[in-house]
This record gives C-alpha cells, structure tokens and sequence, in this order.
C-alpha cells in the first residue's frame, strides 16, 4: 500500500487481485488492480491459469482428429471452431464443400451464436445483480440447445462439421421445427429484452461506463462487438464464407456509445441478425450430397479466418503432406481484446470493474489455449 500526498488528505494507492477465483467472474482471469479509495488508476493482467498446451497437441494428432480437439478450445463456440478449421484445411486440400454442407454450416453456426449471446445477456444481468433476468435469459436459451441437439445429437459440442461436409443432414421436418423454435424464442424475448435494455438501473450501470472510443478500439486492434460497439463496422462474415455470400450479404450491426450498453446491445440486435441467417438459409438450402470424400494430407500453410461470436477467430495451419500438421496456431478473440479491456478499467469504480470485463464476453480458456 502507497500513500500519496495531497493538499488536505493523503490518497491511498492499493493494489487488489481480481480473479481468478471470483464470485461474478466465470473466467480464471487475474487483474491486478491499482486503487485508489475506490476508483481503478490501473489494471495488470496475470494469464497463465489455464495453459493446456492445446496447439503441441494439434502437431501430435492427425489432421482429421484435430475436427475435435479444436471443438474444445471452447465449448460455447466449439462449431466455430471446427468450421474454421475444416475451411483451413480444405482450403490446402483443395475440397470443394457441397453447397447444401455450406448452408447446413450456417444454420448451426448461427444457432451457435445465438446460444453465446444469450448466455453473456444472462452472465452480465447476474453481475450486477438481476438475477430474475439472468434466469429468463437462459430459460430461452435452452430452446436454442434443445434445437441444436433434436438437430446435430448435441447440445454444446456438437462434433458435426467434418472436412469436406458436415456429417448429419436435416429433412424438411427438421428445418421447420428450426423455424418455429426461432419463433418462439424471438417471440419470448421481445418480452424479456425491454427490462433488460429500458431499466432505469440497467441503465445506471451500464451507460457511460467502460468507454472506448472509436480510434482506441482501433489503435489496439478490438474485434467483434467489443468493436463494432463502438461504430467499427466490422464482421468477418462480409467476406461470404460458408453460405453467407449466397444470404444477401453481411450488414455489420454497429454502435456509436462505446460502452458497457452499446456492447450489450449489439448482442441483443444480433441476435434478431443470427434468427434471420438461419431462416434464410434454410429457405434457399439447396438439395444434393452434405460432404465429399477427402483423399491425401494437407500440404502447405494457410491463414484463415472467421467470425466468432466474440470476434475475429483466426487459424493458422501448416502441412507438410503428412497425417500430422507440422505447426497450428489459433489467435482468438478475447486475446485481441484483451488491450481494450485494460484501457476501459482505469478511471472507473472497482464495482464496474466485473461489468467491464463482462462486457467483451470473455474467454480465458480461449485465449491461452
């Protein structure tokens, strides 16, 4: 403890560990704080909990075993995960993906993002206190992982893209329970989400809290809604990937505030986005094979990339014509905001500080691999 001198009181400057065991937090994530009373002057992070040398066990593995061991870099994006792998690969192999496997990679993939966002709405309304909304939001969410699992046998890892395809098909009756689940989970939240985004202390504790502007959010490289909160329009789906070039394009949904709100509502507004990705590709999926047989081992290196529900995830793979890679590397979103976080923390009160770190959606177990 420091003690600073004033011109009527002495400042106390204390240094506090937050995390990585915390009551709000989910995450083994450490900042070290620095106070002063009650006001945040600085934050220093401390990862390292959760090392899993998950990137040597990728070279260990053959090519076609990594589908799975990369599902579990994170559960609650694991389909991103295997999607953007199996694209890596088949982008050295060659493999042209059949156009229905592209669209079915859609529909789960936006099912996936819409699973993520409504368990971060849930984990924020817990840390400051609306533990009634937390257990709505999640109540929907349940329809969105009874669907995935009626549809891909899973609820969270669902193991169902594969290089080349996907591995399970959905008949007619199948998409249309899709749809209807769609529905009713859009029909549910329009009556949960106004308490959420017009509550006078909802409100309090999100506006003007954990800013950041529009060139900080560039300057140190934020990604995903962390980004676009605040007004970077950018989503790496614009690139049409999968089946999203076949939808009508990628309108990034943007913010302007650059705070804890803005964040939240971009997650909210995506959510009505992901709803109507999926119906559309389901309404102009297109009949033939769901996957194509892969011969030979991948050779060569490549970069690719995709968009996460926390942001731009990207894989870098190399081949050299072996069952084994001979180097993988994933950078994922939370790494890449992590910078922001620590600009967003000094200056405001240690009771925002678990608001604030909620507010990008983090992942640690992501983030150190």
């Amino acid at each position: 403890m420091q003690t600073t001198a004033t011109s009527a009181f002495p400042t106390r400057n204390t240094v506090i560990p937050f995390g990585p065991q915390h009551p709000v937090l989910p995450e083994p994530l450490q900042l070290r704080l620095v106070l002063e009373d009650e006001r945040v002057v600085e934050a220093l992070p401390a990862i390292g909990y959760c090392h899993r040398g998950l990137e040597k066990i990728a070279e260990k593995k053959d090519f076609i075993q990594n589908v799975y061991l990369v599902e579990r870099i994170c559960g609650i994006c694991s389909f991103m995960h295997s999607l953007t792998y199996c694209q890596g690969i088949e982008e050295l192999m060659k493999v042209d993906v059949p156009s229905r496997a592209k669209h079915l990679r859609v529909v789960w993939a936006e099912l996936h993002r819409m699973h993520s966002h409504l368990l971060f709405l849930g984990l924020v309304s817990d840390a400051f206190g609306f533990e009634n909304l937390f257990m709505q939001l999640w109540r929907v969410r349940e329809h969105i992982l009874e669907i995935m699992e009626k549809t891909a046998g899973a609820r969270i890892m669902l193991s169902v893209c594969s290089i080349g395809g996907v591995r399970r098909d959905l008949d007619d009756g199948q998409m249309a329970e899709v749809l209807r689940v769609l529905d009713r989970v859009e029909h549910e939240l329009e009556e949960i989400l106004p308490t959420l985004m017009n509550d006078y202390s909802v409100r309090q504790r999100l506006c003007g809290v954990g800013l950041l502007s529009p060139d900080k959010a560039h300057d140190l490289g934020a990604v995903g809604p962390t980004a676009r909160a605040s007004g970077i329009p950018m989503d790496h789906r614009q690139t049409g990937y999968a089946a999203y070039g076949d939808l009508g394009g990628v309108t990034p949904v943007t913010e302007t505030a650059g705070d804890c709100y803005a964040r939240i509502m971009i997650r909210v507004r995506e959510l009505h986005q992901s709803a109507e990705f999926v119906r559309k590709a389901i309404q102009k999926i297109p009949a033939g094979p769901i996957a194509v047989p892969v011969k030979g081992n991948p050779d060569g290196e490549v970069l690719v990339r995709m968009e996460q529900p926390r942001g731009e995830l990207i894989f870098y793979i190399k081949g050299n014509g072996t069952r084994n890679l001979e180097r993988f590397r994933a950078r994922t979103p939370t790494f890449a905001n992590l910078p922001a976080l620590l600009h967003m923390l000094p200056g405001c009160q240690l009771a925002d500080v678990p608001v604030i770190i909620l507010s990008i959606d983090p992942c640690i177990s992501c983030t150190e691999r």
